[in-house]
């Protein structure tokens, strides 16, 4: 990066600082990922100068040729990888990819949906009041049982059978089991509703066998490229070959203009890694040090919503310990773990404070960390939040965190 240091030694700085902030410390945020050197190089490509509106073989500009041949690879990939009939990779982030969807069924101010409550587990654009989500259309929530703090698929048919919803939306940003997309896909079909299942944060597990799939039984299928698809930071939509007209004139020119062509290169390359037998592997690993990371926090008498996880996420319950997320977020910071505060369920508190925490380990798995550093990862976790307020308690953490990642690189063998 010697040119960007002479142009703008600022900027440079600041990428190195963070450069050395992911190299030293433990990333736990479930939504995030490390992309390989391949992605990097195709973000950071040439391909970002041109304007490709339209589609491969109908675009509003000349000079296009090589974008469709990009943008192709990536769709083709993206259907080989998960089975689907048609794939659509220009939206830039999964909110638009969802965005998309709702519009190409749903009548704006009137259309009516069904989706997972922020608060027990859904996702922003799932129709929270502050989102265009929830703004834009007539919405009713669902959440999980307050006992088992999972999804009671009966409830959601019984909601359903009320509403007489246009579409029910499935999929997640904090619930740690598995979501069963059939269930959800016969009960859309019962009420005659559309169904859309969001996979952003599982996609990498649907696509490897680690999670069922809800391609080829839920209508719209919407996802990130990044989380446990390990690509660049982007949006993808998939669909029957019935409904693809549908989606493509809602993501343009519905929605956006011009695609993020350098982000297509690298959205085909992550899809290629993905398309690799070692990728199945990869994210066979991300579910067990999950469930390392899990079991090793419930042992040191962390609650945990619904008792655990199935995927690559689990959820902290702080209530009994009387900290907030944000103090717990906070403390762990300082001692070079990066996670997130989060809500659960029953909660008391803002969404800027909450009873919660969210870990994940997409990104210390691309790092080679296995189910005996998970072990140690917890037991940072358990020793920090039992004392939060003990700066040379963290400091110490801290140390044995950097000594921890220093045996592990930012790219090693890729997947």
């Amino acid at each position: 990066m010697s040119g960007l240091a002479e142009t703008d030694p600022e900027i440079a700085e600041v990428i190195e600082k963070e450069r050395l902030r992911q190299l030293n410390g433990l990333e736990l945020i479930a939504s995030e990922n490390l992309v390989s050197h391949a992605v990097l190089e195709a973000m950071g490509s040439i391909m970002t100068n041109k304007y490709a509106e339209g589609y491969p073989g109908k675009r509003y500009y000349g000079g296009c040729e090589f974008y469709d041949i990009a943008e192709n690879l990536a769709r083709d990939r993206m259907k080989k990888l998960f089975g689907a009939e048609h794939a659509n990779v220009q939206p830039h982030s999964g909110t638009q990819a969802n965005m998309a969807v709702y519009f190409a069924v749903m009548e704006c101010g009137q259309g009516k949906m069904m989706s997972m409550s922020l608060s027990q587990g859904g996702h922003l654009s799932h129709g929270s009041p502050v989102s265009f989500s929830g703004k834009m259309y007539q919405v009713t929530q669902y959440g999980v049982d307050l006992e088992t703090e999972m999804i009671d698929y009966g409830v959601v048919e019984e909601i359903a059978r009320k509403l007489k919803p246009d579409l029910i939306v499935s999929g997640a940003s904090a619930y740690p089991r598995e979501i069963d997309f059939r269930a959800f896909a016969e009960i859309a079909e019962e009420v005659d509703a559309y169904s859309m299942a969001d996979i952003a944060h599982i996609a990498g597990l649907c696509a490897t066998g680690m999670h069922n799939s809800p391609v080829g039984h839920i209508d719209f299928v919407t996802t990130t490229t990044h989380k446990t698809l390990r690509g660049p930071r982007g949006g993808a939509i998939m669909c029957s070959s019935e409904y693809a007209g549908l989606v493509d004139k809602a993501v343009f020119p519905g929605m956006q203009g011009g695609p993020l062509m350098n982000t297509i290169a690298a959205k085909a390359v992550c899809l290629k890694e993905a398309l690799k037998p070692s990728f199945r592997d990869y994210n066979r690993q991300i579910v067990r040090n999950a469930q390392a990371l899990a079991e090793t926090l419930a042992d040191g008498d962390l609650r945990l919503v619904s008792g655990g996880t199935d995927n690559h996420l689990m959820l902290i319950d702080l209530t009994d310990r009387g900290i907030t997320g944000l103090e717990a977020e906070m403390a762990l910071g300082k001692a070079g773990i990066t996670a997130n505060k989060n809500t659960i369920p029953r909660e008391k508190r803002s969404p800027f404070v909450t009873s919660g925490l969210r870990l994940g380990t997409p990104a210390v798995t691309s790092r080679g960390m296995k189910e005996e550093e998970m072990r140690s990862i917890g037991e940072f976790i358990i020793r920090a939040l039992r004392d939060i307020h003990n700066e040379a308690n963290l400091r110490r953490i801290r140390e044995e965190v950097v000594e921890l990642t220093g045996r592990f690189s930012l790219y090693p063998d890729e997947p």
